[in-house]
């Protein structure tokens, strides 16, 4: 099992930054994916931007030149650069991991962590 958890949320003003971590722990084989995720009220979840363990990234069209996703595998953490951020960013940002052995792949997610954009 792999356990996620993701931190950096909280209440920024629009135009601002935040930082979002997410740390993976327990019984980690390959990350190969690692990514993130927002879901705001009344709306399906969305990719944010992911990235590969070799270090390729993809981003969602709305975010792109204002997030920035990377990743240090040495402690299994993946991190999402947000700026500029205005209000239409608010939602519950999740990370994703998929671990993969041998041709099994697991996929877990984390808990979550509000992002509000408000002035």
């Amino acid at each position: 099992q792999v356990q996620l958890v993701e931190s950096g949320g909280g209440l920024v003003q629009p135009g601002g930054s935040l930082r979002l971590s997410c740390a993976a722990s327990g019984s980690i084989f390959s990350l190969n994916f690692m990514g993130w995720y927002r879901q705001a009220p009344g709306k399906q979840r969305e990719l944010v931007a992911n990235i590969l363990s070799g270090g390729s990234t993809n981003y969602a069209d709305s975010v792109k030149g204002r997030f920035t996703i990377s990743r240090d595998n040495a402690k299994n953490t993946v991190y999402l650069q947000m700026n500029s951020l205005n209000p239409e960013d608010t939602a519950v940002y999740y990370c994703r991991a998929k671990d993969l052995r041998g041709t099994s792949l697991y996929d877990y997610w984390g808990q979550g962590t509000q992002v509000t954009v408000s002035s």
